[in-house]
């Protein structure tokens, strides 16, 4: 309740709203009822994954939240941990329409500078 009177305001200010939470359907069912207008689906567990079965549990589980919140008509945006060693299967998940990859751009800036890591990263994103 606390939550979706701060959306409430947010949006009263002609804010976008967008939540940061799980590839979980009911959170993000419960993003969709208090009226965010988008979701970022964290990836943390995704690139976390220490086999190659439960990072494609996960990547599955992220597939499936993407297609639920755009299915709502939420935007779907991912983050947390990507990097250009495994954003390339989220790319294949069409309903997600951002990446927030900060933290790993700027480490390959300091390698290459940052116009290189932006095309290269930018590269990657349009494979799919």
């Amino acid at each position: 309740a606390a939550l979706q009177a701060r959306v409430a305001e947010l949006q009263a200010a002609h804010l976008p709203v967008s939540l940061f939470i799980d590839p979980d359907l009911a959170q993000i069912d419960a993003a969709r009822a208090i009226g965010a207008q988008s979701v970022e689906l964290h990836t943390g567990t995704y690139c976390d994954a220490r086999s190659a079965v439960q990072r494609q549990a996960e990547l599955a589980r992220l597939a499936a939240g993407a297609r639920h919140a755009a299915a709502a008509g939420l935007r779907v945006a991912c983050g947390h941990g990507l990097n250009m060693h495994n954003v390339l299967p989220l790319v294949q998940i069409s309903e997600i329409e951002e990446y927030n990859i900060g933290h790993s751009l700027i480490a390959q800036a300091l390698f290459v500078g940052l116009p290189q890591a932006v095309r290269e990263m930018l590269a990657l994103l349009t494979v799919g």
